[in-house]
């Protein structure tokens, strides 16, 4: 199939409701699932190049992470952070129930599959964070445990200079008078995603930005940055330990892909991980920082090939 089928799951927070979209690819009675979890300010649809192909064997589910693209906005932004996340995916497992569970999770994406693959360790240690964590230290578990994880250029530990350039756009309350205008300021913003046509780089700002009363803005919830801009080093320090106890406790195989020039995911944070888990195992592209984007049939081929 060349386009997929848009669904949508109701999830729960402390503070209510809320819908998640995803989009799903692929025969929807195929055992083998797929889960493609996206960045802080993307949405599923940064996948679609991953999904046509491996829709030919699997079923690919791509969601929205509340807050962005098609699914709702947290009536408290400060619940835009892993734990919810985590929580919303365990509902969206619940309603998938695959018989095989892969995952593709690039950045933070990635942080949330290491969450639900070691989620035993992952909830334990919740409760020794402030709220609102505090509300997610007992996550449902749906029996399903993942065959195989991708983390896409990310880990437990996010280099500090990163942080501080995501945190400056976040935020920001930009707006273009056309699509056209919106492709270019992505082209600034994620330069360090490397080379693309210009077929490439309008996929890539054709969902996350929505034409608003004659203008063309984020299409996702500006307060996002709210949980930046009030966490604490100490708090971020006590996150990287849980994740760090996370990922050691995963028992899947795992392939980590890093952008040879990422700002994010470090060189000695990826020695660390293979130090750690030796279910893993690393891939670097040349000519790439943060985050490879799986458009290139180089990048399709070593997702693809870890699968089989």
């Amino acid at each position: 199939m060349t386009s997929p089928r848009l669904n949508a799951v109701t999830c729960s927070s402390p503070a209510g409701l809320h819908r998640m979209a995803y989009h799903e690819w692929g025969d929807r009675d195929n055992p083998d699932t797929v889960l493609c979890v996206h960045g802080l300010t993307r949405t599923g649809r940064d996948f679609d190049y991953l999904a046509r192909r491996l829709s030919k064997d699997y079923r690919v589910v791509c969601p929205d992470v509340v807050g962005r693209g098609l699914s709702d906005r947290l009536a408290n932004s400060m619940f835009y952070g892993v734990p919810q996340y985590t929580a919303d995916m365990v509902s969206l497992i619940a309603r998938l129930q695959p018989a095989r569970l892969q995952w593709v999770g690039t950045s933070m994406g990635g942080l949330i599959g290491m969450a639900y693959a070691g989620s035993m360790a992952f909830a334990r240690q919740l409760q020794s964070l402030p709220t609102p964590a505090q509300s997610f230290q007992s996550l449902p578990d749906t029996g399903v445990r993942l065959d195989k994880l991708v983390l896409n250029d990310v880990g437990p530990h996010i280099e500090p200079v990163s942080l501080e350039r995501i945190g400056q756009y976040v935020g920001e309350p930009v707006s273009f008078d056309s699509f056209n205008a919106a492709v270019q300021y992505v082209k600034t913003t994620a330069a360090s995603f490397g080379p693309h046509t210009e077929e490439q780089w309008q996929e890539l700002a054709r969902y996350t930005y929505i034409e608003q009363s004659g203008k063309w803005i984020k299409h996702y919830d500006l307060s996002l940055a709210q949980p930046f801009k009030s966490m604490t080093p100490e708090q971020a320090l006590a996150g990287e330990k849980i994740l760090w106890q996370a990922y050691a406790s995963i028992q899947a195989p795992i392939l980590i892909v890093r952008g040879k020039q990422s700002d994010l995911l470090s060189p000695a944070t990826l020695q660390k991980m293979l130090e750690v888990n030796p279910r893993a195992r690393a891939v670097e592209i040349a000519g790439v920082g943060h985050a490879p984007t799986f458009m290139s049939t180089e990048q399709l081929d070593i997702v693809c090939g870890f699968f089989v």
